[in-house]
């Protein structure tokens, strides 16, 4: 999978649109990642992971990290819509200083969540092991970008 185009690019489409800043939106993304974090650790501490709650596992970390997202473009006055909106989102972290890994690895996981969500696909459980991973690890760089 590639990078995101650039987060110029997707302003230009009219995917990305300056709008007022959001500051309640953002917060109540903030306190609802922060929630879904503490339950997915909850859940992955009684049950681990497994064929059974993988794709699930899967998708509350895309939700986690996509929330942070934009909530930080909330809190910058950007908002997003349509086709691509997803992926536009994600381009917004290269402007936050991420890196090209980071921002690859966020771009893919779109990729696979939406296979699920859209296609039925089935996901392993080493995918979900290296999502959470990646979640943990990247968790705490968004939470820093939206204080």
């Amino acid at each position: 999978m590639n990078l995101p185009r650039q987060f110029e690019d997707y302003i230009k489409q009219g995917i990305i649109k300056e709008c007022s800043i959001n500051k309640s939106r953002a917060n109540f993304l903030i306190s609802e990642t922060e929630k879904t974090f503490r339950g997915l650790n909850k859940r992955l501490e009684v049950m681990g992971i497994d064929e059974d709650n993988a794709n699930s596992i899967i998708k509350d970390c895309y939700d986690i990290i996509m929330e942070l997202i934009r909530a930080k473009l909330f809190l910058t006055g950007y908002c997003s819509a349509g086709q691509f909106a997803h992926e536009a989102e994600i381009s917004y972290l290269k402007k936050c200083g991420f890196s090209d890994n980071d921002i690859l690895f966020i771009n893919d996981l779109r990729y696979f969540r939406n296979s699920v969500t859209y296609y039925g696909k089935i996901l392993g459980v080493e995918y979900s092991k290296q999502v959470v991973e990646f979640t943990k690890k990247i968790y705490k760089k968004l939470k820093e970008i939206v204080k």
